[in-house]
């Protein structure tokens, strides 16, 4: 059996270990890992060696591809804070941007294609969602941590997570994932799942009298309510088989960071069967359609065409201990960390319906993306 301390802590040290392979910072509390007793790229069997005792927790990401390798470890020692982490600001080495990947003018014609086929009247797919990427180049090697800090600092609810991608295999060593996410893929705590989806979104303004009456309008905008419901059902029919009882409301709420308003919707379930673990409900639900698209094989084979591997963006991260319990968040508004620590990829992607906009498609991943370019000090 894995011998590994899990420590609660009155505080969280404005200090992690400097190599600490996996930090999750949320509202209620924050997750930090140090040292690795066992890698595992695949999420079954790591979740296999939970049930067995092999493991006493898991942490790490998985790819938004379920059939590419997970980057999940079994810690040395995991800690538990009962606050969000409470970092200063870093100063960090200057970036300047690269190329955007697609092109934005490519970008812009993905998603006028991918509209063309959703209103297609005998259309297979209902949802796609596409994204981009930008290249960014540091002049000296950042540290993930440094990144995180400012990431965590910058959001309200102190939302943030770095992950060592090493545990993935070939060609992953060395790599992070750095983010802030406000979106909870799956939670577990004894019994009862929650989780809170959001899909529909619009930039939020620093005038609160352009700002409210955005949000209303995103709250009354039928194609936004419509891209919304299409993930609460996906979850819906994923849930329903390890739940006895949901709560799903019929209506999404407003919820808001910083750069966007969201509509979000809180669902929460009793679990059937106690031996499921957090780790079990997040690969049975990922990827939902709010980074994918639905029906799923359809939206994931359109992704695959015009964009290729994702790797581990819009896939999720978060935990599990040995009584099941644990959190997984969807790996979005983040940044991928080269080996070489001065090459990072910032992502963003937005979901497309028949009566997307492509302008406003190509304007909302540029929202998005401010999240990562504010936290490097680069103009959003």
């Amino acid at each position: 059996m894995q011998s590994t301390a899990v420590a609660e802590s009155a505080e969280t040290s404005a200090d992690l270990p400097p190599g600490a392979p996996f930090v999750l910072s949320r509202p209620h509390g924050t997750v930090i890992a140090d040292g690795i007793h066992t890698g595992y790229d695949s999420a079954r069997d790591a979740a296999a060696a939970l049930r067995s005792g092999t493991a006493t927790s898991v942490v790490g990401a998985l790819a938004f591809d379920p059939s590419h390798p997970a980057a999940l470890i079994a810690p040395q020692t995991l800690r538990h804070h009962p606050r969000s982490w409470s970092p200063r600001r870093q100063a960090l080495p200057h970036v300047r941007a690269g190329k955007s990947i697609p092109p934005e003018d490519e970008h812009v014609a993905r998603v006028a294609a991918a509209i063309h086929v959703l209103r297609e009247p005998e259309a297979a797919l209902h949802k796609v969602v596409l994204a981009r990427s930008v290249v960014l180049h540091a002049d000296e090697p950042l540290h993930p941590h440094a990144l995180l800090a400012n990431l965590v600092a910058n959001d309200l609810g102190g939302n943030g997570f770095s992950v060592d991608l090493s545990a993935a295999g070939t060609g992953w060593s060395g790599r992070h994932l750095v983010g802030s996410s406000p979106e909870v893929l799956i939670r577990r705590h004894g019994d009862t799942v929650t989780c809170h989806p959001l899909a529909g979104s619009a930039p939020r303004h620093t005038d609160p009298e352009i700002d409210r009456p955005t949000a209303e309008n995103l709250a009354a905008s039928e194609k936004n309510l419509r891209e919304h419901a299409l993930v609460v059902e996906a979850l819906r029919a994923s849930l329903e088989p390890f739940c006895t009882e949901l709560d799903i409301p019929d209506r999404p709420t407003l919820t808001s960071t910083p750069q966007l308003w969201h509509l979000g919707t809180p669902v929460s379930g009793r679990l059937r069967d106690r031996s499921v673990t957090a780790l079990d409900l997040a690969v049975a639900v990922h990827p939902t359609p709010a980074v994918c698209g639905t029906p799923t094989d359809a939206a994931r084979a359109l992704i695959g065409e015009l964009e290729g591997d994702r790797g581990f963006y819009a896939g999720a991260v978060g935990w599990a201990d040995a009584d099941g319990d644990g959190e997984w968040m969807v790996t979005i508004r983040c940044a991928q960390i080269d080996a070489d620590r001065t090459t990072v990829t910032a992502y963003a992607g937005g979901g497309i319906v028949a009566a997307s906009e492509p302008d406003d498609e190509l304007a909302e991943t540029t929202t998005k993306l401010g999240t990562v370019l504010a936290a490097l000090g680069l103009p959003r």
